[in-house]
């Protein structure tokens, strides 16, 4: 106990919090910004699933980690377009098509892992930024998007015209503001950021592997509830889940006796009161889940 004690004021420790909560942030930034314009995002672990076997199927075809970021982003942006096709163009259940794309990015990526490199568990070793945290312009990227995601909601036309869709659609509708396309905006974006953040996934694991999401989608959806939909409060809840995944981790390590399931529970125990202790404190946006006839 007393090694795990010491490492919590390493400074490794606290890098490694940081790069465990990369995409944790980057989903929850693209999950703030769907769900403040009224549209539910259940879908981000799919979307981070499909972005990393994208980011590691192109970075292992291009030997290029820009490349495979590139074509995590795109992949996550095709995942939402689909999404937004079926709850905004066809009007579906938002829960249950969040459910489903998650369902389809599970049965999809462990297909095309099988069909690309015949296996249905691991891709080859891929290229990833080298240079540790500090040389990864993806780490800089997230801590860019941080703080401009916060000042793009409250200080621009867009944040204000989101935040509308998301609030009050019949009457940003009745000043001219076009909802369906200011949510379409809305919902590509986070299928860009969490995207990138299955880009982080597979770059930094230097590969893909099945189901590697592994929760943190959902988890990025809890982050957004504690945030209460603002984009910087979201960011510092994934730090929060960052920090227990890397108590986890090191708990693992330092072979205290406990048994294997409980330590690896910890960060899923601490969502779950998480969300008990905020989900009735925070208010959601008016409009979040319901289709409008705008």
């Amino acid at each position: 106990m007393s090694g795990f004690l010491e490492s919590l004021v390493g400074f490794a420790f606290w890098v490694q919090v940081l790069r465990i909560s990369v995409p944790y942030v980057l989903a929850a930034l693209g999950g703030a910004t769907s769900e403040r314009s009224g549209v539910i995002d259940l879908a981000l672990e799919g979307k981070l699933l499909v972005g990393a076997f994208a980011t590691a199927w192109v970075a292992d075809l291009s030997q290029s980690p820009w490349l495979g970021a590139l074509a995590g982003a795109a992949a996550g942006a095709l995942v939402a377009l689909l999404y937004g096709l079926l709850v905004l163009r066809w009007r579906a259940n938002q829960i249950v098509v969040g459910v489903a794309i998650n369902l389809l990015a599970f049965g999809l990526t462990r297909y095309l892992l099988k069909l690309a490199y015949g296996s249905t568990s691991s891709s080859p070793p891929t290229p990833g930024f080298e240079g540790g945290l500090a040389g990864n312009p993806l780490f800089w990227a997230c801590a860019a998007l941080v703080v401009v995601w916060q000042p793009l909601f409250s200080r621009t036309r867009f944040g204000l015209r989101l935040r509308a869709a998301g609030e009050h659609p019949q009457a940003a509708a009745s000043v001219g503001v076009v909802v369906g396309r200011v949510r379409w905006a809305a919902v590509t974006l986070s299928g860009v950021l969490a995207g990138l953040g299955g880009a982080w996934l597979a770059l930094d694991n230097h590969g893909f592997t099945a189901e590697m999401s592994g929760g943190r989608g959902y988890i990025a959806l809890a982050a957004v509830i504690m945030g209460k939909w603002r984009p910087a409060a979201a960011a510092l809840a994934c730090l929060l889940f960052g920090f227990a995944e890397t108590c986890q981790l090191h708990l693992q390590a330092a072979d205290l006796g406990l048994p294997t399931e409980v330590i690896r529970s910890l960060p899923y125990l601490l969502t779950m009161v998480a969300l008990a202790g905020f989900i009735g404190r925070s208010r959601a946006p008016a409009a979040l889940g319901v289709p409008e006839d705008v």
